[in-house]
């Protein structure tokens, strides 16, 4: 399609939570589109009938080039389509927690646009928050199939509830391409690079494993990690009055941002992938990248199970274990 390859020239990065580019404008005057011709009828060639011209959030993402980031962007897609991330479904499935539809590396299908406040005096860089359907039309996909998935999926979830549809998921036929879970992953993840931009004031100065550590924060979790106060603020406080230099330098600074993040439920419940998201802060990850993940997972613990429960588990474990060596020491004492 050509919408299809609109997005993969307007946002293919070769050079995952959510972080500038010289166009990008403030909150009160959103990005728009360069006056190149050439993108202009780009953007227009991914309107369908009826519809509006894009809005400006997307005119935004359509405008994101290669350079706006450090990190290369299919590096981050072969990370995000990884199981121990968001794994690769060609199906709707919903999402463990809320219920919500999900498809190809957990790009949600049913989201409002919604209005995301730039609350930090110092920070330029404004929050997309597009609609569902503005990105699934961005990623030059039918409007129709996006209605037709919902619809299949509000059926499946109605008869089978959430546990019953999440056992079923792996036999699921696919309802997009390999290629249709690509771009709608290409175009989450530069929205993800966007907001991430909006909630690092220093974005640009990090490194590009930080970078994508950032936007991996920010892809999983979007608005929900404004509750990160503490990372947030260390991100954006910790380093007032630092030289670019001084920022990336500083390894008790970015260990104090590394705890703030392993000290979360976030970190405990999401354990693997939290291990290697918080490593990639560590300013000399491309240094030792497993060391830094080592450094990060002997610290980082699994969430807390109930003790009751545990108990109950561990004496089913043992039982199971030590019945059969308690029958035989009981036929020796007989004996």
């Amino acid at each position: 399609m050509l919408a299809a390859g609109i997005v993969s020239t307007a946002i293919m990065a070769s050079a995952q939570d959510a972080p500038a580019p010289a166009s990008t404008a403030s909150p009160s005057a959103p990005p728009t589109l360069t006056a190149d011709p050439l993108a202009d009828s780009q953007a227009a060639a991914i309107q369908v009938p009826g519809t509006q011209r894009p809005s400006p959030a997307v005119q935004a993402l359509l405008s994101f080039q290669p350079s706006d980031a450090k990190f290369d962007v299919d590096s981050l897609m072969d990370i995000l389509r990884d199981k121990r991330h968001e794994g690769w479904v060609l199906a709707a499935y919903p999402d463990p927690k809320t219920a919500q539809p999900l498809i190809g590396a957990g790009f949600s299908l049913d989201l409002p646009a919604r209005e995301h406040l730039q609350r930090d005096p110092l920070n330029q860089h404004p929050f997309l928050e597009p609609s569902s359907a503005e990105l699934w039309q961005a990623a030059g996909l039918d409007p129709a199939k996006l209605q037709h998935i919902l619809a299949e999926f509000n059926d499946r979830l109605a008869a089978l509830n959430k546990k019953g549809f999440r056992r079923q998921i792996w036999t699921l036929d696919p309802q997009i391409t390999d290629d249709d879970a690509n771009a709608l992953l290409r175009v989450g993840i530069v929205q993800a690079i966007f907001n991430a931009r909006a909630y690092c004031r220093h974005f640009d100065s990090l490194t590009a494993s930080q970078q994508m550590a950032m936007t991996q924060l920010v892809y999983q979790m979007g608005v929900n990690l404004e509750e990160f106060s503490t990372f947030l603020d260390l991100i954006n406080h910790g380093a007032e009055g630092a030289g670019e230099a001084a920022i990336t330098a500083n390894k008790g600074y970015w260990r104090s941002v590394q705890m703030s993040l392993v000290q979360s439920q976030w970190a405990r419940l999401y354990r693997a992938r939290a291990t290697a998201v918080i490593a990639m802060l560590d300013p000399a990850y491309s240094v030792n990248p497993a060391g830094a993940e080592h450094s990060i997972g002997a610290i980082l613990h699994p969430a807390r199970v109930r003790r009751g429960h545990a108990s109950a588990l561990r004496n089913a474990s043992l039982t199971r274990h030590h019945s059969p060596a308690r029958k035989r020491n009981a036929r020796v004492r007989k004996n």
